[in-house]
């Protein structure tokens, strides 16, 4: 949930960025824009000032007493020139545009664009107007500004000033720059806060998440910490908690039920079986009502016996300690070995010395009920095979059977309690076993599967990890 959550809010926090940041990179280069704008229309007035007096065209066959205004007009645009690097110049305007004064003295009338436009404005007795707007990319853009000399309330020439850009486009850049920094750093506070607040969001929904895994796995004891996190959230662990809590109680006492009565019933079962064996002791030997009545007792006693075992499997916490898997397994095979052979069933193992966390008692319990559903199940002549394994993580202990297997329907019911296969329902058996083993087994954080087994036959694979299994 977190890997969806904070590209999230790192784009909503991204465009937050953006929408302040790019605003503020324009409104700069407008500003400093401006500046320049400001200063040069600051220039031109004074040229302005300066050339207002001098109206005459100069002539060669006369004199006259604006020839030193000229000249002072064009020293200072000289020096203008020679310390800013700014072309200034002041031009008539007749029709021809002639130059009054001009820095440097090569620079002619701006004929195109920007520049004539500008010069056409001051013409007309207006003010400068703001130019089009520089920006850092624009390489060789020039900065024109235009100002109307007045003599007499009349427009007699223009001051044009044509300024390169190369600096204010560099301070326009490191400004942006300086804002870019800005938003890389807000943006790496407000991943470091999302990463915060998403992980204290999330925290107890993660717990939640593994509290709810180890229940599922049969860790009935685990519960949900309430201690941070949204108040939502901590209601939600509680609510959870106390739904633990009930669901707990209600298999504890499931549990015992069961285990009380099975207990309670072996007794009057017990008696009964013993009226019973009693009154055969009237009726002639051979009896056939007789003998299913005993028989049926016994099934009946057996089935009790294995609901006492399943509610002890159940309800019983595991020992868990590192066990040698193959040597449990190898004292299995040789205790079954006796009754397979009296079955006529070979009973073969491989069992190398493998190391896994696991209650012995449990384990070697299931392995029984497994081997034992084996030999029942294998005619004579077939062959039974205990292999122990190791597997990553986790030992193996896969028992394989040469009996009539299972079809896929079935493999699927394997394992449910009372369940029995419509082919096997003459054979001995209450089936609680393969329950029971795999409620034994589970309790120590392992597992039990079924598979077919070519050619045919069942193959059983118990489970138990090599690490020890978190509490």
């Amino acid at each position: 949930m977190r890997t969806r959550l904070l590209p999230l809010l790192i784009v909503l926090m991204a465009a937050v960025l953006l929408a302040l940041g790019i605003p503020l990179a324009v409104s700069l280069a407008a500003a400093r824009q401006q500046e320049v704008v400001v200063d040069r229309i600051d220039d031109t007035a004074r040229f302005a000032a300066l050339a207002q007096f001098v109206t005459e065209r100069p002539s060669g066959s006369r004199v006259d007493t604006t020839d030193g205004r000229r000249e002072t007009l064009q020293r200072e645009l000289d020096q203008y020139y020679s310390v800013y690097g700014i072309k200034a110049g002041v031009f008539y305007r007749e029709d021809d545009q002639a130059p009054m004064a001009n820095a440097p003295y090569e620079w002619g009338f701006p004929v195109e664009g920007e520049g004539l436009a500008a010069f056409d404005e001051a013409l007309l007795g207006r003010r400068p107007h703001d130019p089009a707007q520089v920006w850092p990319w624009q390489r060789g853009g020039r900065l024109v500004v235009a100002s109307p000399v007045i003599h007499d309330g009349d427009v007699v020439a223009a001051v044009v000033t044509d300024s390169p850009t190369d600096q204010m486009r560099w301070k326009i850049l490191r400004g942006w720059l300086i804002i870019g920094a800005g938003e890389a750093a807000a943006m790496l506070l407000a991943v470091g806060a999302a990463l915060r607040l998403t992980g204290w969001v999330l925290k107890p929904v993660r717990v939640l998440d593994v509290t709810t895994h180890a229940i599922a796995s049969g860790r009935l004891k685990s519960r949900v910490a309430v201690a941070s996190g949204p108040p939502e959230l901590r209601r939600l662990a509680r609510s959870f908690n106390e739904m633990a809590d009930n669901v707990e109680d209600v298999l504890e006492q499931q549990r015992a039920f069961v285990a009380d009565a099975s207990h309670q019933l072996r007794n009057p079962l017990a008696a009964l079986l013993l009226r019973i064996d009693l009154l055969a002791l009237e009726l002639p030997d051979g009896n056939a009502e007789i003998a299913s009545v005993r028989t049926e007792g016994k099934r009946l006693a057996s089935v009790l016996d294995d609901l006492l075992d399943l509610a002890l499997a159940e309800h019983a916490d595991s020992d868990l300690r590192l066990t040698d898997v193959g040597e449990l397994a190898a004292e299995r095979v040789a205790s079954w070995s006796p009754l397979a052979d009296d079955k006529g069933v070979r009973l073969v193992g491989s069992c190398p010395a493998t190391t896994a966390w696991a209650d012995p008692v449990a384990l070697s319990s299931a392995l029984d009920a497994v081997i034992d559903n084996a030999l029942k199940f294998t005619p004579a002549g077939e062959t039974v095979d205990v292999r122990v394994a190791a597997d990553g993580e986790v030992s193996t202990v896969v028992v394989t059977d040469g009996g009539p297997g299972l079809s896929d329907e079935e493999l699927e019911r394997v394992g449910d309690r009372f369940w029995r296969s419509t082919a096997h329902q003459n054979i001995k058996g209450s089936g609680l076993g393969l329950s029971i083993s795999r409620a034994l087994i589970a309790a120590g954080g392992g597992s039990i599967s079924y598979a077919h087994h070519k050619p045919h036959g069942l193959r059983v694979t118990v489970t138990v990890p090599r690490s020890r299994p978190p509490v």
